[in-house]
């Protein structure tokens, strides 16, 4: 009838060619007829984390960038200068899980890289599935889904609010650094297998792997980079914002008599194999090239059906390379400096292929990292380290000694004390005694500052941003009964490790970069504190979806409304 009508009205406009704009308006009207209008959203959002960055190497290298990698994100892009971790432990499979939930382990699941199935007492790995095979390889490290994350990710929001026509990719190096960002609905993860050089992913996605990522696998790319020696990318001497390349806190390659430049990276393969490619920076570029073909093969951005697409990278390399060299190595400074041109490349290939202001891209980090304990104190500083093992051991102890059980704490990790429940109903002992007795056990050793009971967190007396991040962090089916917090600049190690590590609440841990650009956003800066959580509600805010299902952060305003 609606049709009828307007072939009606359309028929006495063109023979009686009289008040055109009239008759339109009131056939269209009456008619039923509507113009589509689609949601004005940006054509393809990038997710890019740096394993391992900390904050400050935003600034701490500033003068030494280029116009066009970090200093074109901090001058075009919003910058969130104090954005948080809320939660601990402060760890790779965590964050990356964290930033695109929106969410935190106490509820989105993942307790750390690893944690404890407290039903079974299992310790698993966060990404292990022995329920799927890989595809691209025959190894177990293809064996990896997303099976342990509890709650959805924005990519998984994204595909649901598209009824699946968008796509989400997720790509790094680590499985977990790929798997956990992409979520359960995505299109596809892909890892790198060091065993064979190859990007590969498993039958959690698909049988087979595309055309595109067997035609990248084919290049050897991994054994190209490899092949050459990593130099400086300047002349050493102007390294000023290092230590002297030959120093005591370093870790060196296996195969090195030192850890200085150059690096011998045809010996580092024969030595580690074509996995080594992870460990030393040329592992940004070989990553980045895998997310420019994966751009080009899923045709990312340019969505037929003219929905937005996700592709959620991690950049892996910097986290080995800091865990060996720690902060104040040249090789971490030559790193960035690497990066910063390879974001630049990244950029200019994104402006190209999807569209300067069509695509929106953020910034971050999963965790920071911590000086080196025996470099701070050589300089004097309170700093030190923590033996994990040793701790553990003289909690059993004590415990045996009171309940005549051996091994009633059955592991110590992520800085919790996890219990043997099967023994303590079997034997039906006093866990509320058991707990005190590890509580009054821990806080008798130095570098100690809080144990904590994970039920109790709340009425804890500690301060209000760490008791926050214990209750964040403590999932009670896969985190421990007891929390311990160290003193500041102190870690889990052996006296005199070399390199660093991660997981404590500090700030070098928690506080992350957080920068928008492109899409939706103005220029500008903000000094509020945010937290990582509200990462993944700013871009379903961007997107117009929902936020993921497990989610507790909030959006940024001051970077949803910088275009107002």
């Amino acid at each position: 009838m609606n049709i009828l009508f307007l072939t009606f009205v359309l028929k006495i406009i063109f023979m009686k060619r009289i008040a055109y704009p009239f008759l339109i308006f009131f056939a269209l009207l009456f008619s039923g007829v509507t113009i589509a209008q689609e949601v004005d959203r940006p054509k393809l959002v990038v997710g890019v984390m740096v394993d391992q960055m900390r904050w400050d190497y935003l600034y701490r290298y500033y003068d030494r960038y280029g116009e066009e990698g970090f200093k074109r994100l901090l001058s075009q892009g919003f910058s969130m200068e104090n954005a948080y971790i809320d939660y601990i432990p402060t760890y790779t499979a965590v964050g990356h899980a964290s930033v695109y939930t929106g969410s935190v382990p106490a509820i989105h699941g993942i307790a750390g890289n690893n944690f404890v199935i407290q039903n079974s007492g299992k310790y698993v790995y966060s990404t292990d599935d022995d329920s799927v095979e890989g595809v691209g390889t025959k190894a177990k490290g293809g064996k990896m889904s997303p099976k342990n994350l509890l709650a959805s990710t924005v990519g998984d929001e994204l595909r649901l609010a598209t009824n699946f026509r968008s796509k989400t990719i997720a790509i790094a190096l680590k499985d977990r650094a790929s798997i956990l960002p992409g979520g359960a609905l995505a299109n596809a993860a892909y890892w790198f297998d060091g065993d064979s050089g190859d990007f590969i992913t498993s039958n959690f996605y698909m049988e087979d792997l595309p055309k595109w990522v067997k035609k990248f696998n084919r290049q050897n790319l991994a054994k190209k980079y490899l092949s050459q020696d990593w130099t400086t990318l300047y002349d050493i001497d102007t390294y000023k914002q290092s230590i002297e390349d030959n120093n005591p806190y370093e870790g060196k390659y296996k195969g090195s008599d030192a850890p200085v430049f150059e690096v011998d990276m045809k010996k580092l393969m024969k030595e580690s194999g074509v996995g080594a490619i992870s460990s030393v920076t040329f592992g940004n570029d070989f990553t980045l090239d895998f997310a420019k073909a994966a751009i080009e093969g899923e045709n990312l951005g340019n969505n037929p059906a003219g929905v937005p697409d996700f592709l959620a990278l991690s950049l892996s390399s910097p986290d080995y390379v800091g865990h060996r060299f720690g902060p104040t190595a040249i090789e971490i400074e030559d790193t960035y400096l690497r990066l910063d041109a390879e974001l630049a490349d990244f950029m200019a290939y994104l402006d190209k292929t999807v569209g300067e202001g069509e695509y929106l891209l953020f910034l971050t980090a999963d965790h920071g990292a911590a000086h080196n304990p025996q470099f701070m104190k050589d300089k004097g500083a309170h700093a030190g380290y923590f033996n994990t093992s040793e701790a553990h051991n003289k909690i059993n102890e004590a415990l045996e000694k009171k309940f005549g059980h051996a091994d009633i704490a059955r592991r110590s990790t992520n800085y919790q004390v996890h219990l043997d429940y099967d023994l303590i109903e079997n034997e039906d002992l006093d866990i509320e005694a058991i707990k005190n007795l590890i509580i009054r056990e821990l806080l008798k050793m130095d570098k100690i500052a809080f144990a904590v009971d994970q039920t109790k967190a709340t009425t804890s007396s500690v301060p209000q941003p760490i008791r926050e991040r214990i209750v964040n962090g403590y999932n009670p089916k896969r985190s421990g009964e007891i929390q311990y917090v160290l003193e500041p600049q102190h870690y889990g190690g052996r006296e005199g490790a070399t390199g660093t590590t991660h997981g404590t609440w500090g700030p070098y841990d928690s506080h992350i970069p957080l920068v928008f650009m492109g899409w939706g956003v103005a220029p500008g800066e903000s000094h509020r504190t945010v937290h990582m959580t509200d990462i993944a509600s700013t871009i379903a805010a961007f997107l117009k979806i929902q936020e993921p299902n497990g989610n507790i952060g909030k959006p940024i305003l001051e970077v949803l409304e910088s275009k107002k």
